[in-house]
């Protein structure tokens, strides 16, 4: 959704290996784990000297918290508009540097449980919005509907409150997260095309994530996604509140309709909406 708006611990000596676990990059994820895939799409014919650069308390978190994993979807195709979003270069997550070293502490506190963040989503530029503003006003795209909004119409995503014109992800310190258990198994990469399941199916059904259960998939359009809904119960719901304790200890706020929403406050830039591109070209000191 586009609005803008605990388990037992692991013993000490287990640690380490655990950092390990979390540290070796999955094979099949390997360009989303590192941040350092090649750049493709728009950066290819435009000249990276003539876009926007990240101001300098921007950084890409792989480089203050390598751990935490990352599955960038906006980067790929499975997503809710069915294609590469405009903006995304590369499959990496940029933050605000508190925002990044908050989400280090608490992937710390997480790992000695036995868990890790993945990051779906950070950083967001305008024209990535704008491309979801075209898409949501296309009615008669409709491709991904039957994961990710089966029960919304389309023409109810504005009213609803599911696309707007301005989103949180823009000012650098809101993320999509979720927790995954280590250790983490690769998946399989999304194929255009093939056979959708709605994203609130069980969890065996659905595309496969090797996050923890917590009822939906990451951006379903729908109520069952709202943090606290009755409906979750049980293990879903213990996942949530792990999720949603362990980020709220480190200054993070839930957004009640998303689940996976989270904003580390106070905000770095609370009033700006940036629109420099998803890219290590775009930060200030990159590599």
């Amino acid at each position: 959704m586009r609005r803008i708006r605990t388990a037992p611990r692991a013993p000490l000596a287990a640690a380490a290996v655990l950092l390990a676990l979390a540290a070796a990059p999955a094979p099949a994820q390997a360009a989303s784990e590192d941040g350092h895939g090649q750049e493709q799409g728009q950066g290819q014919s435009q000249g990276q000297g003539h876009e926007p650069k990240a101001p300098r308390e921007f950084v890409a978190l792989h480089d203050v918290a390598p751990t935490i994993r990352q599955d960038i979807r906006y980067f790929t195709a499975h997503n809710f508009v069915g294609e590469p979003i405009d903006g995304y270069r590369q499959p990496m997550c940029i933050v605000t540097k508190d925002t990044a070293k908050a989400l280090a502490r608490a992937q710390r506190s997480l790992l000695a449980r036995g868990y890790t963040l993945k990051v779906y989503d950070c950083y967001r530029p305008q024209r990535a919005v704008d491309h979801f503003v075209r898409w949501a006003k296309d009615l008669d795209d409709q491709k991904m509907k039957t994961e990710f909004y089966p029960r919304v119409d389309k023409n109810r995503l504005f009213e609803d409150g599911y696309i707007a014109e301005k989103s949180g992800h823009s000012r650098g310190s809101t993320v999509d997260i979720t927790v995954a258990e280590l250790p983490a198994r690769p998946t399989r990469p999304y194929h255009p095309g093939e056979p959708l399941v709605p994203c609130y199916a069980p969890k065996e059904e659905r595309f496969p994530d090797n996050s923890v259960d917590t009822g939906t998939g990451f951006d379903c359009f729908d109520t069952l996604s709202h943090t606290d809904d009755p409906r979750i119960t049980g293990k879903q719901r213990a996942n949530r509140q792990l999720l949603k304790t362990t980020l709220e200890r480190e200054g993070f706020t839930n957004l009640p309709e998303e689940w996976w929403h989270f904003t580390h406050k106070p905000e770095t830039f609370p009033d700006t909406y940036f629109d420099f591109p998803v890219s290590r070209h775009s930060l200030t000191s990159h590599r």
